[in-house]
């Protein structure tokens, strides 16, 4: 991903962090009473990021595999890591811990 494309999503979360403060402040000073927030079971896994996906073939990488890692790229259809899809990043993974 390129910079300008990261700095256009950092921003978007900001905007979206800005929205949501607004709203809890309205919320506050409008002495609307609190919803009650259940809390959702831990055992969900997280789904990896790009940046979890990166940092594994990385160290992949310096460990001397970097032609496993263009292998397992090429794999998934892409170019490059960016090219892969997120629904790809849990298979991928399992895949790069096997190198």
């Amino acid at each position: 991903m390129s910079r300008i494309k990261l700095l256009l999503q950092v921003t978007e979360d900001v905007q979206h962090l800005a929205d949501s403060l607004k709203e809890l402040c309205d919320a506050m000073q409008s002495g609307e009473p609190e919803p009650q927030v259940t809390q959702e079971p831990k055992n969900e896994a997280k789904s990896p990021t790009l940046v979890d996906v990166r940092t594994v073939l990385a160290r992949k990488s310096q460990e001397g595999k970097s032609a496993e890692v263009k292998a397992l790229i090429a794999k998934y259809d892409a170019e490059r890591l960016s090219d892969i899809k997120e629904a790809h990043f849990t298979d991928l993974l399992k895949d790069a811990e096997g190198l």
